[in-house]
């Protein structure tokens, strides 16, 4: 995942280095791991990849010297694309990691996520392969269909047809005149002033109004266009002609170069460290050390012999939990039957945020697990709102998730917006604080681990009111309420809030009050993360949630969004697990482990004790299905605390000699 952007400027009232510079700048709030550009001047595509951020990129003496200063050729203008780059497939240490890509005489820069790259290279195993990027897939087959004399745009058309996943596309060739942009879920917006042969595009519209306004362009908001999904676009080097289409129509018309231009790539200068802590969200399955899994059976045994209720599973180690005569628990005592209001009403409230101008009409949150991607297919199939998909990333959505969330974009040509933290930043800050943990063990400070991505609440927010909407759409499946990690911090439950976030003020204050005398008795958590903490704190309790959830309108069946995502988006599941839950998180194999081997039940306990509830499950098979769900996830677990700096061995064995709450 990343963010693309381009200028083609021939007007020289503009200034070309300060606009793209501007450009690159905006551009860093989605992808923070790595930047590049590719410039034309004189005879030359001058390319110029960096494994550090943009922010750092444009300080460079190359950036500096290719960018910001005059372009000799008058007659040629400026003309540059650029990347900044999230990590997912790839190292970002390694130069051929980082884009643009090069190869075949094209310079590539891709957003998004091409699912099937491995397979399709087994077609063109003929082609050296000289990165681990999905986007190195592009070139390849875009040369081969020119080499059997299809036009580039043609071969647009069939590399869209081949892919699976999301790709937004801006291109040079060495042989041709034009920059070609394509989309299959519209996240590209430009702008084309042919009068003063001006031309711009960026990976979203907010980008472009913030360049409108830092830089004092003569543009309004309604100047900005959206090349919608499964489209292309070409525009003329000399800014005077942009040429739109459908990827599946007629080829493109495109000048020849003669002599081609050449292609050189540029190195950084001295002084920057070019070597960063390895980003990539990539799985590695290691073996497992026997005796941990002997040490977790002989506690499986111990916890099988636990005190459960009756009715539902939950067991005597849960929070604040009271058992009757009949052994029911309190928690089912007060349970209360969700009753779904029903697609009718769901259709009234939808229609009033329906939009003929063709922009967007609601934000979806979403993660890429199962509920927010049944929510986006929904939208989309069952309602037929247009959506902008919003993801947070903090550093622990895997590449399992983030595969996912390329799926449903790219087949339901949705617009996908991704703000990124500073990862390295927060993977610090989630390794200072388990670290912390490990010193002094509570249960009560587990979610501390996962502080870090409450301010996508944060970021929900100021999406709609730059995007104009009134209207976010998510799936918060109520049985999924996790009341026990509040429970562990001395909060009792409060059996009719909704929310595990609808904590009431004097509660609020108890549980500040819990975390600060946590900080006084260990103070390993007085690191660099405090800021951030109680930053997520605000975000989760405090700032207002503007969503609207879909599942209080239609009923949550596990079985009907598990077979939807499967069967029609080929949605990817975790063979490391039987559940289709949290599997796109990488915390959770993690702090799951450490509730379960510590008190005995995990949030799968609690989810199937709603399901039970709910009359959704019986209690037979909910014993059956958590024992299965509730097996260590070794190889997420070691992905985890491998990704933020953590000896595996002994961070397990520090979790199992912990007192646990039951047995001897």
């Amino acid at each position: 995942m990343s963010d693309i952007f381009g200028l083609i400027n021939n007007n020289p009232r503009y200034n070309s280095g300060k606009i793209f510079k501007t450009l690159c700048l905006l551009s860093e709030s989605g992808s923070k791991e790595a930047a590049g550009f590719a410039v034309i001047r004189g005879r030359n595509i001058n390319v110029f990849k960096t494994s550090f951020p943009a922010n750092d990129m444009v300080k460079d003496k190359v950036f500096k010297q290719q960018i910001l200063e005059p372009v000799i050729d008058k007659n040629q203008g400026f003309i540059a694309i650029g990347h900044s780059r999230l990590v997912t497939n790839g190292y970002e240490q390694g130069e051929n990691n980082n884009q643009p890509v090069v190869k075949n005489g094209y310079v590539v820069i891709h957003n998004g996520i091409i699912v099937n790259h491995k397979a399709l290279w087994k077609k063109h195993e003929q082609e050296k392969k000289i990165s681990d990027l999905d986007s190195e897939i592009i070139p390849v087959i875009i040369s081969g269909e020119t080499g059997k004399g299809s036009d580039i745009g043609s071969a647009l058309g069939t590399l869209f047809s081949e892919i699976t996943g999301t790709a937004n596309i801006a291109l040079l060739s060495s042989s041709g005149n034009d920059l070609f942009l394509a989309t299959n879920n519209g996240s590209v917006y430009y702008i084309d002033d042919l009068k003063n042969r001006f031309f711009v595009f960026a990976s979203g519209r907010f980008i472009l109004q913030q360049l409108i306004k830092k830089q004092k362009l003569p543009y309004q908001a309604d100047s900005i266009r959206q090349l919608e999904p499964y489209n292309k676009l070409s525009a003329g080097l000399t800014g005077t002609s942009v040429s739109v289409t459908r990827i599946d129509e007629p080829a493109l018309n495109s000048i020849v170069v003669n002599p081609p231009l050449g292609i050189v790539n540029l190195k950084p200068g001295p002084g920057y460290q070019t070597i960063y802590v390895n980003t990539s969200p990539e799985h590695e399955i290691r073996e497992v050390d026997p005796r941990l899994i002997d040490f977790y059976e002989s506690r499986k045994e111990e916890i099988s012999r636990l005190r459960r209720c009756t009715k539902c599973i939950l067991p005597e180690t849960f929070p604040f939990i009271e058992f009757d005569e009949n052994g029911v628990c309190n928690y089912c005592h007060n349970h209360k039957q969700h009753i779904a209001r029903g697609s009718d009403e769901l259709l009234k409230v939808t229609d009033r945020h329906r939009r003929k101008d063709g922009k967007a009409e609601c934000l979806v949150p979403f993660s890429g697990g199962r509920d927010s991607s049944y929510v986006l297919h929904y939208v989309v199939r069952e309602l037929g709102l247009k959506p902008i998909a919003f993801s947070y990333d903090w550093g622990m959505i895997t590449d399992l998730a983030r595969r996912n969330q390329a799926r449903m974009c790219g087949k339901l040509g949705v617009e996908h917006i991704l703000v990124s933290a500073d990862i390295r930043r927060k993977r610090e800050n989630i390794r200072k604080n388990v670290l912390a943990w490990l010193k002094r063990p509570s249960l009560g400070t587990v979610p501390l681990f996962m502080a870090g991505d409450k301010q996508y609440f944060y970021f929900a927010n100021q999406l709609m009111k730059q995007n104009g909407l009134m209207l976010s759409i998510l799936g918060e499946n109520l049985l999924e309420t996790t009341n026990f990690k509040s429970g562990f911090c001395g909060i009792k439950p409060h059996f009719g809030d909704k929310h595990t976030y609808s904590l009431q003020i004097a509660d609020k204050i108890k549980l500040a009050s819990f975390y600060g005398k946590q900080y006084f008795m260990n103070p390993a958590y007085l690191n660099s993360s405090i800021r951030d903490t109680i930053y997520a704190f605000v975000s989760y309790y405090v700032i207002k949630h503007n969503n609207l959830n879909i599942y209080d309108f239609i009923k949550w069946d596990e079985k009907t969004i598990s077979d939807t995502l499967i069967d029609q988006y080929d949605w990817e599941t975790d063979p490391g697990t039987r559940t289709t839950w949290r599997i796109g998180d990488g915390t959770a194999a993690f702090y799951n482990y450490i509730y379960y081997m510590i008190a005995g039940f995990t949030e799968n306990d609690t989810f199937r004790s709603n399901q039970i509830r709910e009359g959704d499950m019986g209690r037979e098979k909910a014993l059956k299905v958590t024992k299965a769900e509730n097996q260590p996830r070794w190889d997420s677990i070691q992905w985890y605390l491998r990704t933020i700096g953590i000896d595996f061995g002994n961070a397990i064995n520090t979790i199992n000699a912990i007192n646990q709450l039951y047995g001897n």
